[in-house]
């Protein structure tokens, strides 16, 4: 796990892992956030779409994305501070495999809190294939190292 002396500017993780989205994962989400859209869960609504099969709820798209890249990012318990330039620029359907890549784009102390650090990272999600699927920058507070105390 990472804490914020980990991160430098440029630096890339790509994920361990990769996920394969599955019509449970969509149909779940999309009841459970009350999304109404019928391209999400309705085969003839979706049938008749340009796309000729349901999408994925984009905003499970967002959701795995960034859960791929906890584990390079958060997972010593970072916090998010803010999102911003959230892309979806290629649809996500039922049988993709997505995993993250996430660049560090800034990293600083905090003035407020001086034992954490302040890390903005922009995080893209790509299939199978190769494709951008989702973009995104955040802000996250994470702790600093503690110092050892003086003998």
């Amino acid at each position: 796990m990472r804490s914020y002396e980990d991160f430098a500017v440029g630096d890339v993780y790509r994920s361990a892992l990769a996920r394969t989205v599955t019509e449970t994962d969509n149909l779940l989400f999309t009841m459970l956030a009350m999304n109404t859209n019928e391209l999400h869960f309705n085969e003839e609504a979706a049938r008749a779409s340009e796309w000729g099969k349901p999408l994925v709820n984009s905003t499970f798209t967002l959701a795995l994305v960034l859960g791929l890249s906890v584990r390079d990012t958060t997972e010593a318990g970072g916090v998010n501070l803010g999102w911003k330039e959230i892309v979806l620029p290629r649809p996500v359907f039922v049988g993709d495999t997505l995993h993250s890549e996430t660049e560090v784009l800034a990293a600083r102390v905090s003035s407020s809190r001086p034992d954490y650090g302040i890390v903005g990272v922009r995080t893209r999600g790509l299939n199978q294939r190769g494709e951008v699927v989702c973009e995104f920058e955040r802000s996250f507070l994470i702790s600093r190292r503690r110092s050892s105390p003086s003998p």
